[in-house]
């Protein structure tokens, strides 16, 4: 079947980078797109109007943690300071002799295939990216029965998945007073990692391009120099990408140091992870940051020579007062920058926003992370993480992943006049602008609606499922907290 999606803007690709067209179309055939251009002879089967649209490939979110991050938003404006504003130990993190309500990784894989939340998860997670024009995410280390529900819900929604259970060698543990301390498995963790490489060979065997694995070792700082080699040689058996979270937490960075006498990114170094296939998390917080006080380190400059990937989560990291020091640093280096969402929104269009202003402003330029710059890191930036040249871009021959994004709607003032839509979408945008998406030249969501989905009611469930892990938070929270003691409502609601 032939469909030519006709848009007043396409976004296409030539001498290696996007190019906008005006009146064009995008054409294709089944999973491929077989046309882009301003003139079409051919007669489609199907079209698409898109007039008053940006048409253009769709987003790829290199770092997702799924669910609908009901405990993250507990620590909006605040947090233990003694946590340097890391959220996930302030808030994935249970007391001793307890565990935390709604947190997949607390369950063994016997609860957790009967839990109904890892669905919720699930669901939530990729109807949410697909909403937001998202058809490529990647899923950092979640428990093996979250993949597995993620792999259904890609499969049943069409959006294309990284999966891979994350694996380390131990976790961080906290005493009854809130004081963090690190404890190993007893296999030093063989048997996640097992898990993972196994989870890997059952996506491989069945062969669904929406589906494919990733070896997530979750944090360096938690994971032991032979596992972190083991990652290696089996992401060179697999033929995978890697994906850690690494110069991302004061804690980490320290804790490595004095451990390893080595920096996170040293310590990749030093195992042979860094490289083109390799996503690091965040990696805000390296040895060139001013914020840790470390001296003749070379962090950015190894991930540079390397031309490792780092997913770069803007409104993750800012809300938790932290920036990255500088985007214009980094591109210098040579580092690829992609763009991630991590925790909520999963709104790639206000990610990029963030990832623009606050680029400018760490990098004292005002030509840097321009709009240009940002929408190529959340395309052809996710595209070269995962070392693919089929995805990201809209040219023939490569995957039909399309989304159309009406910029020129009239039930807003919002955009104004348009004289780019590029930089009016990274200016004025978000994610629910999104009104097309196709993947793998199916469509998956038109009109805004997604087939087989009720937004109203899986928020919905969402709301419900959230309001009972913040009714028992003090059940084992380290320091018993309340959830209105964590995250005091503003302006004192009677309704709360």
């Amino acid at each position: 079947m032939l469909t030519q999606i006709k848009g007043e803007w396409v976004l296409g690709f030539a001498d290696g980078n996007h190019r906008m067209l005006c009146d064009a179309s995008v054409v294709y055939e089944g999973e491929r797109i077989v046309h882009v251009g301003t003139e079409f002879d051919g007669v489609a089967d199907r079209v698409i109007d898109a007039r008053g649209c940006l048409v253009a490939p769709g987003f790829i979110d290199t770092h997702v943690h799924s669910g609908h991050r009901a405990l993250h938003k507990l620590l909006a404006d605040g947090g233990r300071p003694d946590l340097f504003g890391q959220p996930y130990m302030d808030v994935t993190i249970a007391r001793d002799g307890t565990r935390i309500k709604g947190y997949p990784n607390y369950l063994s894989r016997e609860e957790a295939a009967v839990d109904p939340g890892i669905a919720l998860h699930a669901a939530f997670t990729v109807a949410e990216l697909l909403r937001n024009g998202v058809t490529t995410f990647v899923e950092l280390g979640g428990h093996v029965m979250v993949q597995e529900a993620l792999w259904r819900e890609c499969e049943r929604l069409g959006v294309r998945g990284y999966l891979g259970p994350g694996y380390d060698s131990g976790r961080w543990a906290a005493d009854d007073q809130g004081r963090l301390r690190r404890v190993p498995y007893p296999d030093g963790g063989d048997h996640l990692f097992e898990e993972a490489v196994a989870f890997i060979k059952r996506v491989q065997a069945a062969g669904n391009d929406l589906v494919n694995g990733i070896l997530v070792p979750r944090e360096v700082e938690n994971c032991s120099v032979d596992i972190l080699r083991r990652t290696v040689q089996a992401a060179q058996e697999l033929g995978v990408p890697m994906a850690t979270h690494a110069g991302y937490n004061v804690i980490e960075f320290y804790e490595t140091v004095r451990e390893h006498r080595m920096t996170p990114i040293e310590l990749l170094h030093s195992v042979g992870m860094l490289g083109p296939r390799l996503n690091i998390g965040h990696a805000n917080l390296i040895s060139d940051s001013p914020r840790l006080n470390y001296s003749g380190g070379r962090d950015l400059a190894l991930m540079g020579e390397h031309r490792v990937s780092i997913s770069h989560c803007p409104i993750n990291i800012v809300r938790r007062a932290r920036v990255l020091d500088s985007w214009k640093k980094y591109r210098e280096a040579g580092v690829n920058l992609t763009i991630g969402s991590d925790t909520y929104p999963r709104d790639m269009v206000m990610n990029m926003r963030t990832a623009s202003y606050h680029g400018k402003v760490m990098s004292h330029d005002l030509n840097a992370a321009s709009a240009a710059e940002v929408f190529e890191a959340a395309t052809l930036g996710g595209a070269r993480s995962l070392g693919r040249t089929d995805i990201g871009r809209l040219e023939p021959g490569a995957r039909a992943d399309v989304i159309a994004i009406n910029v020129g709607r009239q039930d807003v003032l919002r955009y104004g006049p348009i004289w780019d839509p590029i930089r009016s979408l990274v200016e004025c945008g978000v994610g629910d602008d999104v009104e097309l998406v196709v993947t793998n030249g199916q469509v998956r969501m038109e009109q805004g609606r997604i087939a087989g989905v009720d937004l109203g009611a899986l928020r919905a469930e969402a709301q419900q499922f959230a309001d009972n892990v913040w009714r028992d938070l003090q059940d084992w929270d380290p320091l018993r907290r309340t959830a209105q003691a964590m995250c005091p409502p503003s302006f004192c609601p009677d309704c709360m």
